[in-house]
């Protein structure tokens, strides 16, 4: 299994899942990686807050 990259303060698998799945998507779309990883978190963050998972 490839060693994925650990999002902060996240424990649960669906949202490690997701985070690697949108910066593959933005690296797809031409995105440099530090971009790509920074629209993933943000991204994920934001549907942490709206689930209650996360602090405001």
């Amino acid at each position: 299994m490839p060693k994925q990259a650990h999002l902060r303060g996240v424990e649960s698998q669906k949202r490690q899942r997701q985070y690697e799945h949108i910066k593959a998507s933005a690296k797809k779309y031409g995105k440099p990686l530090s971009t790509a990883k920074r629209i993933a978190a943000a991204t994920v963050n934001k549907e942490r807050r709206k689930k209650g998972e996360a602090k405001n």
